[in-house]
């Protein structure tokens, strides 16, 4: 298993790989609609949209750890951990790890206030993991989202 590597446009087929994996992990098979495409522009170029890390065995992703900036109105500037999937076959074996150590270590080399993300309240073992590493898992917060059907509706309801 090599140390976590930055994600290159190569690795980007493999990369949906895992997030269709992860989407059927987490019950929601149909709900990827990202396309090799969009990963290929949005994550590459001038000013690309995330940074991935991917961690490889026998020359195969078997990992990935997707990050993006965001801005705190209390801290300033903060990163965001999109996901971090680990093939299902190699959990276990501390991948994740490298690749939560690879996320530390960018956001301390980028000079960001905080780093969050969001977990699953029924993935017991992901929850776990982030917590022996000195991670807060903050439930009495709820995420809240409008997908692309929630802002037409509510763009509808203010016209």
């Amino acid at each position: 298993m090599n140390q976590p590597r930055v994600a290159t446009k190569k690795d980007m087929p493999r990369v949906l790989e895992l997030i269709n994996q992860l989407a059927m992990f987490e019950k929601e098979p149909y709900a990827v609609e990202v396309t090799l495409t969009d990963l290929e522009r949005d994550g590459f170029g001038d000013n690309p949209k995330f940074t991935c890390f991917v961690s490889e065995i026998d020359n195969s992703v078997e990992g990935i750890a997707l990050v993006y900036p965001r801005y705190s109105t209390w801290k300033g500037t903060v990163l965001h951990l999109e996901d971090l999937i680990v093939n299902e076959k190699y959990r276990g074996r501390g991948i994740g790890t490298q690749l939560l150590d690879a996320v530390v270590k960018y956001g301390k080399k980028t000079g960001v206030k905080r780093i969050s993300w969001e977990v699953l309240d029924w993935n017991e073992p992901a929850i776990k993991f982030y917590e022996s590493k000195g991670a807060n898992v903050m439930r009495d917060w709820d995420v809240v989202q409008l997908d692309e059907k929630g802002i037409e509706n509510y763009l509808d309801n203010i016209n």
